[in-house]
């Protein structure tokens, strides 16, 4: 129908601009940030579902107080001394010393451990409940390190509250060991 047109009017067929010569720039241009915009979103979306990169900022981590346990004297536990050092006699000079502090004799052995060579001397507590007086017991001594575990037990009675102190080679003095026969 454009191409109809009346015989006076001099015309014939659609009239159509040309086109400039950089209109095929500009689409390439276009085609081209399409391209780039599309391959950075599939890349930022490929390390989001990989868990390389997160996109919202990690918590920040709540440092708790730690709790202090106050160290709580109770001579009702049973508690075991050994001597884990090759100085002969500090189980029962320990043993004495904690029979002084108010323990009764009865609840209170010493006796050597199984090796001469233990580095720090530890006073072993079996339940979260029992670190007070475990903490108190090594104040007894003098001072010891406290450790929560239930290797010192007496596994004839798992129901009875034992303290075990294993005595360590930082009680022995330099020098003045005197090794078993």
């Amino acid at each position: 129908r454009f191409d109809q047109l009346p015989a006076g009017s001099g015309r014939t067929g659609a009239h159509r601009a040309e086109n400039p010569h950089m209109r095929g720039w500009v689409v390439l241009l276009w085609a081209a940030l399409a391209t780039v915009v599309l391959v950075a979103a599939g890349i930022f979306a490929t390390l989001v579902l990989t868990g390389r990169v997160t996109l919202s900022p990690a918590p920040e981590p709540t440092v708790a107080a730690p709790t202090v346990v106050a160290p709580e004297l109770d001579t009702t536990y049973d508690v075991l001394v050994l001597n884990a050092t090759p100085e002969t006699g500090l189980a029962a000079r320990t043993r004495d010393d904690i029979i002084a502090a108010g323990w009764s004799a009865d609840l209170v052995i010493a006796g050597d451990a199984g090796s001469e060579d233990f580095p720090t001397t530890t006073v072993y507590y079996p339940l979260p409940s029992d670190e007070p007086a475990a903490l108190a017991l090594a104040e007894v001594i003098g001072g010891a390190e406290v450790v929560q575990s239930d290797v010192y037990q007496p596994v004839d009675a798992p129901d009875s509250r034992q303290l075990a102190v294993v005595l360590g080679l930082d009680r022995v003095a330099a020098g003045e060991s005197t090794p078993t026969p």
